[in-house]
């Protein structure tokens, strides 16, 4: 069997940090795949981190996150921002790759240097996310991206784990697809700090702004400090309501500032990071020892009636630690 050739990590973080999209996409794949080399990479990516600025978008399907990931994507052009953009998108069940693959949506920016687009396979992670979605966006923090866009895989009111990530999240809906008692349910309502009613040349557009204005309004954010989350109409097509939509991100991004949110959020962030890797780097150990070892004996303990399965947990969890 032919040898896997070594990960030149320095070399790639150098050439990724000068804008090379390659080898920004090989760093990438490393974190995809977990591979060996990515501690390495994390090590020396970690000095360069810069706090880009996330945006993430979730809504059902079919509501326009990819048109309007597009959207946004220009107006921040136009004002000179570099802008990457994680598409996550369903798993293939053969190739476990990205099944749709909606950077064909971004086609129109595929040429800009100053644009970098890459889809990533959920692999089957619950959440709306794939797993890996903390350290890519690592990654493109320290590449020197100014924004990163998070584009969720449309599942539903389920997904509700991009809020854990961004900075700010927009939240999308269209008239006639009852997102409106959608929005209602599961979490929708409490994860949007903008939300967006895409597709407002539609009928029902006005009804639809109605119904969220209302649901918001029963929400606790009476405080003067709290957040109340706008309502914006736009037809991502056209790029309509775009200035619209760009003057409510920018007034979050201030209010995160002013009101020291955006130091809760990104130390949140990095706690949830951390804690995932070590819960792994156990997991890990105690799979290790499946059949044999530490697990083997608790079970038999178990078993046998001298341990209660807590007590057995106990006394894993110590020999691991």
């Amino acid at each position: 069997m032919r040898s896997r050739r070594k990960v030149d990590v320095p070399a790639l973080v150098e050439q990724a940090r000068a804008g090379s999209p390659r080898a920004l996409g090989r760093l990438l794949t490393l974190v995809e795949n977990g591979d060996p080399a990515l501690r390495e990479a994390m090590a020396a990516l970690a000095p360069h981190a810069s706090g880009a600025r996330t945006i993430g978008l979730t809504g059902s399907p079919g509501v326009g996150k990819s048109t309007s990931t597009g959207m946004l994507v220009r107006a921040l052009r136009d004002r000179d921002l570099r802008v990457a953009v994680l598409a996550v998108d369903p798993s293939s069940p053969f190739s476990g790759g990205a099944l749709l693959g909606d950077r064909i949506r971004l086609v129109d920016h595929a040429l800009d240097e100053g644009v970098y687009i890459r889809s990533m396979a959920s692999r089957g992670h619950l959440g709306g996310l794939a797993r890996a979605t903390p350290q890519a966006l690592r990654v493109l923090d320290a590449a020197g991206y100014d924004v990163v866009l998070v584009e969720t895989v449309g599942v539903g009111q389920s997904e509700v784990e991009v809020a854990g990530l961004a900075d700010t999240t927009l939240v999308l809906l269209a008239p006639g697809m009852g997102d409106g008692v959608q929005a209602a349910k599961a979490g929708i309502l409490e994860i949007g700090d903008v939300f967006v009613v895409n597709k407002a040349d539609r009928d029902g557009a006005d009804a639809t702004v109605r119904e969220l204005r209302h649901m918001i309004s029963l929400g606790d954010r009476t405080e003067p400090h709290l957040w109340r989350p706008p309502v914006v109409k736009t037809v991502a097509d056209r790029g309509e309501g775009v200035e619209e939509l760009m003057a409510a991100l920018d007034k979050h991004w201030s209010w995160l500032g002013e009101h020291g949110e955006l130091e809760r959020r990104r130390r949140e962030r990095a706690a949830r990071e951390v804690e995932a890797l070590a819960l792994a780097r156990l997991r890990e150990r105690l799979g290790d020892e499946h059949g044999g070892g530490i697990l083997a004996t608790a079970v038999g303990e178990v078993l046998a009636g001298r341990l209660d399965p807590y007590a057995a947990a106990d006394r894993v969890v110590a020999d691991l630690v």
